[in-house]
């Protein structure tokens, strides 16, 4: 009994240290949503058509390209013409600048470090600009958005094969102009393309979006919480993973709300001023503002950033969320639109002058 005695009598330190000390760890997930347009735009407006314009010169090469079919919208149905807004593409020509022959001179040395044989290649490389710009209409005429998608100002070098002839290296554009500038003015309009993409679905699209964040976990293994704090991850990891920009996200919340109890209960269970408390107070409240940022819940993350403030535990954290719930809150408003998760049917989409389909009994 004595040794029993003198035994808790060394672990009740070691306990109570346990109960005052807490180191924390990032935890690391994945949640997918959907992307609201950045730029207020009508919401009834949900088809889209592109047209193109190219120089004379340019002409014959995009009928090869054919670069609308590959400017998609998300979340938009995309017509021949006549949507309820109109991107217009202008590709400008490939024009060279500058051509000029470069060597490159290649030495071999023996093992003594001296010369033993010398070569010069010949290559030849021309300076070339291109510009290609948008300008975004709806059907009635208003102008929405201009956007440039190459610069002049944007110096590209093409080099050539490289030869042991000068003269041939001299040659090579003359003779080679056609096949060469088709293969160069293709990935320059791929390129404006690409660009034209990211720009339109930013400020226009609702695009799924896989985004990566983290919370923190308790990672101190004596403490009282680590157990239920990791088994709460747990459960919140599977139902982010089960998650997309379909799907509703008050099923999410739902089944997350044992989760936010817990959490809660954290706040209530270690409410003290000391560093301790403070300090796992912030981790609940970061981790409840994080949650209902993915949940759609801007005016409840709002909550948990001014608890965060208050709690004076790294209150800068609470300061962001302030700033990006406000954002969410505002990015709703804007689109009349209240959630990031929603499914989109876009065959359903009628554009301004299509009628709708009539059955006849």
């Amino acid at each position: 009994m004595k040794k029993l005695y003198t035994l808790l009598l060394l672990l009740l330190p070691i306990y109570l240290l346990a109960q005052k000390k807490v180191d924390l760890d990032k935890y690391r997930f994945s949640v997918q949503y959907r992307s609201l347009p950045a730029i207020k735009i009508d919401s009834t407006y949900r088809t889209y058509n592109v047209e193109i314009e190219g120089s004379k010169l340019m002409q014959p090469l995009l009928q090869d390209i054919e670069p609308q079919k590959s400017v998609v919208l998300e979340g938009w149905k995309k017509l021949e013409n006549d949507g309820h807004i109109s991107i217009n593409i202008k590709l400008e020509d490939l024009l060279p600048q500058s051509v000029s022959v470069k060597e490159n001179t290649q030495v071999e040395k023996n093992r003594s470090g001296q010369i033993t044989k010398t070569r010069t290649l010949y290559h030849q490389e021309v300076v070339y600009t291109f510009a290609a710009s948008a300008q975004i209409f709806d059907y009635q005429g208003k102008h929405i958005l201009d956007l440039q998608l190459a610069n002049r100002d944007y110096k590209q070098v093409y080099k050539s094969p490289e030869f042991a002839l000068r003269a041939l290296a001299e040659g090579y554009f003359v003779i080679n102009s056609l096949s060469v500038t088709k293969d160069l003015f293709q990935r320059c309009v791929t390129k404006a393309m690409y660009n034209l993409n990211n720009r339109i679905n930013y400020n226009f699209g609702y695009n799924e979006v896989t985004a990566k964040d983290f919370m923190w976990i308790i990672d101190t293994k004596k403490h009282p919480e680590y157990a239920a704090y990791r088994k709460a991850f747990a459960q919140m990891n599977d139902v982010f993973f089960s998650m997309n920009g379909n799907s509703p996200s008050q099923n999410a919340r739902e089944q997350l709300q044992p989760v936010i109890e817990y959490f809660e209960k954290i706040k209530k269970n270690y409410s003290s001023g000391k560093r301790h408390d403070r300090k796992i107070r912030y981790a609940s409240y970061y981790n409840l503002a994080v949650l209902y940022y993915y949940l759609d819940d801007p005016q409840s993350m709002m909550k948990e950033a001014s608890g965060l403030v208050l709690n004076d535990f790294d209150a800068k954290d609470g300061k962001s969320f302030e700033q990006t719930a406000i954002r969410l809150k505002n990015l709703f408003q804007q689109n009349n639109i209240y959630t990031r998760h929603f499914d989109i049917n876009t065959a359903i989409f009628k554009g301004p002058y299509e009628k709708e389909d009539v059955t006849v009994n």
